[in-house]
């Protein structure tokens, strides 16, 4: 029975490789709950920081940030790539760095230069592996991130935008749509869209107010903006982070059900083998008595 005992030993593994998958899967789905409320929680921030951004540049429409200047020529591209720290989360890294890859691709063959800030483990190799300029990178983010840990990257290519160094800014995440849904998203984040700052009725009622500025408007206008970009990055970090715990849920509630499923296989494949030996034995036994 030296194959029942191998077999045996398979079961036990297996078995035990379940376990682990179902404990991944239940601290997966308790993390996606408190990462989907930390990204909702981020959204009013934004949005505030957008609508007095509106009021103000509205009511000084002769100012124009550096942050909202269209190259006529783009001479290079900035990406802000965000992945994960771990793994065992599906195709969710694999999807976005894609789409990274083809953008970057198109960049380069208009003959742009490309440049890129790492936000995670995995995005940092890959494109360290891809041979990518990374001029910044931000790892170890932990389940909470932290806009402290953001700032200084981002910052990096904030600077390289206004001195001109490059000419478009793009922001590479995947979006949460819901638990089995989300979609990767390489977006443009600068120059920033003047259809950004459309206001409601609404809107335009309840931010409708006069500002005293200290000290000028062209200051309090730059600043916000960047607190407004800091926020869209930190959002699209929420996003990915809520993402990846849906991901890694899904992804380990297959591979439990894929464990449960081979477990029964090779039970399967071990009682025919018990079977087959036992019957085997029987008739050595009969043919024994029979010849005696």
């Amino acid at each position: 029975m030296a194959v029942g005992k191998e077999i045996r030993g398979k079961i036990k593994s297996v078995e035990n490789t379940k376990k682990i998958t179902k404990a991944m899967e239940m601290v997966a789905a308790s993390k996606m709950r408190k990462a989907q409320e930390r990204m909702r929680a981020a959204r009013p921030y934004a949005d505030k920081i957008r609508n007095i951004t509106a009021n103000l540049a509205q009511a000084n429409p002769e100012y124009q940030s550096a942050y909202m200047r269209e190259a006529a020529a783009p001479k290079a591209s900035g990406f802000i790539v965000v992945s994960t720290d771990k793994g065992l989360c599906g195709g969710l890294n694999t999807n976005v760095l894609r789409a990274v890859t083809n953008a970057m691709r198109d960049a380069q063959g208009a003959g742009q230069g490309v440049q890129a800030v790492a936000i995670g483990n995995k995005g940092l190799g890959f494109l360290n592996r891809i041979g990518a300029a990374v001029v910044a990178h931000a790892t170890h983010l932990g389940d909470a991130p932290q806009l402290e840990k953001l700032i200084g990257p981002v910052k990096v290519m904030l600077d390289a935008f206004v001195e001109g160094k490059i000419d478009r800014v793009y922001l590479c995440y995947t979006r949460f749509i819901n638990t089995m849904k989300q979609e990767p998203v390489v977006e443009q984040l600068l120059p920033l869209d003047g259809s950004r700052f459309t206001q409601s009725a609404e809107e335009k009622k309840a931010y409708g107010w006069d500002y005293i500025y200290e000290p000028d408007a062209a200051t309090v206008i730059d600043e916000l903006l960047t607190r407004y970009i800091e926020a869209l990055v930190y959002q699209a970090v929420a996003e990915n982070m809520a993402s990846e715990q849906s991901a890694r849920m899904v992804a380990m509630k297959a591979a439990t059900d894929n464990a449960g499923n081979l477990i029964a296989e090779l039970k399967l494949v071990y009682n025919k083998t018990r079977q087959a030996a036992i019957t085997k034995e029987l008739s050595e036994i009969v043919g024994g008595a029979a010849a005696v």
